[in-house]
């Protein structure tokens, strides 16, 4: 370490310093999906069907020998812009206090400033701030959601991998049946279809599959317009759904909130939103009922938190996006009944299994995120960048 980056840290930790960070490895890792992956964006043409997923992985190891396993990643592009911006920050928590994570947060931020506080540059850091709560909780020998405050020790889940929009409705019948055979306590499926007859009678097959005290969500991916989501919220006031989510822009907090105002089914929406500053904008025009961060996609888990406590201000319901590896623990920690989403998409990169019974995911007593990189994650690694050394 450079007498400038010791005489830095040193100001900053002060005489309280108890550890220091002394190795970073990032990884690069391409997640192959068995089927290609379509939703409403794919058939109206917005988007190429889903083959792939990459992640940034975030390996942390400290002078004392603690670690600690942080991931974010991205759908269709920009997974490899994630690395890059990570690769040219790490190096400046090198020699910092692990524990300092909202300071070594904001520090890192600094240091790309010039590219903004949203999107690529803080969905880079997150990977490194997961990381960080990861090692913190496993240094105090407990699970992430009993470190960060539990009000439960397991959450009401849903699925939505089975209810895609490639996937035949026969077929998305029988995985909802799997799904309760496992013990998955509700089903979603993707809406949006260009034509609007097709869904409802999906939607109609699936109630009718499922029954009507079994949970039910459907989710549109945006791909509506204001009258559209209006003549269909109303259509399916009667099938007495949990959430319609998406139905609009994502960052069309009006029309949401206009929506939200007129309908008995509640409004869920968030998670294609890349900051807490994007979620407030939804938070202060009413626009959901439930909202959906993804604390990979706005900063890591110390943003999360504080997008957490505003929404527990204002009483909305919780159904964090995707990456159910960390949203779990996240979600065993607010205060307001939440729901957590199941894709088993993710299983093959760790060598853990998340428990699942009774409509619920439970939380592990494996301390912090519970989770270790398998074989098949370091197979499917395209690239790597350490600094710093590995004690």
């Amino acid at each position: 370490m450079s007498t400038a980056r010791s005489a830095s840290a040193a100001a900053g930790q002060g005489g309280a310093t108890l550890d220091t960070i002394a190795w970073i490895k990032l990884s690069s890792v391409t997640l192959p999906l068995a089927t290609p992956i379509s939703d409403a964006k794919v058939l109206t043409g917005r988007q190429k069907p889903m083959t792939e997923v990459a992640f940034l992985f975030a390996e942390i190891e400290t002078a004392q020998g603690h670690s600690g396993v942080g991931f974010s990643y991205s759908k269709r592009a920009g997974g490899p812009a994630q690395f890059a911006h990570a690769k040219e920050i790490a190096d400046n928590l090198i020699g910092e206090d692990p524990s300092d994570i909202g300071r070594l947060w904001t520090k890192l931020v600094w240091a790309g400033a010039s590219v903004g506080r949203s999107g690529v540059a803080t969905q880079a850091i997150a990977a490194i701030d997961v990381a960080l709560w990861d090692l913190k909780a496993k240094r105090a020998d407990l699970p992430l959601a009993k470190l960060l405050g539990a009000h439960r020790d397991s959450v009401r889940c849903y699925n939505t991998s089975g209810g895609f929009l490639h996937t035949p409705t026969e077929q998305v019948l029988d995985n909802a049946t799997a799904s309760l055979a496992n013990g998955i306590g509700g089903i979603k499926i993707k809406v949006g279809n260009p034509d609007r007859k097709a869904d409802l009678a999906r939607l109609t097959a699936v109630r009718e599959h499922i029954g009507d005290d079994v949970p039910l969500m459907v989710d549109a991916n945006q791909q509506w317009d204001r009258p559209t989501a209006q003549r269909m919220g109303r259509a399916m006031e009667d099938f007495d759904l949990v959430w319609i989510e998406e139905p609009l822009d994502a960052y069309d907090a009006q029309g949401h909130a206009a929506l939200a105002a007129s309908l008995d089914t509640p409004v869920a929406t968030g998670e294609m939103l890349a900051s807490v500053a994007e979620h407030v904008e939804l938070i202060k025009a009413n626009a959901c009922d439930v909202i959906q961060p993804d604390a990979p996609r706005i900063g890591g888990i110390t943003q999360f938190l504080k997008l957490a406590a505003l929404a527990e201000h204002h009483n909305l319901q919780l159904a964090p996006h995707f990456a159910m590896e960390i949203h779990l623990h996240l979600a065993a920690a607010y205060p307001i009944e939440p729901w957590v989403e199941h894709f088993d998409w993710l299983e093959p990169l760790f060598n853990e299994r998340l428990a699942i019974s009774e409509g619920r995911m439970h939380v592990s007593s494996r301390p912090g995120l519970g989770i270790t990189l398998s074989e098949q994650a370091r197979a499917w690694t395209v690239a790597t960048h350490e600094v710093g050394v590995r004690p």
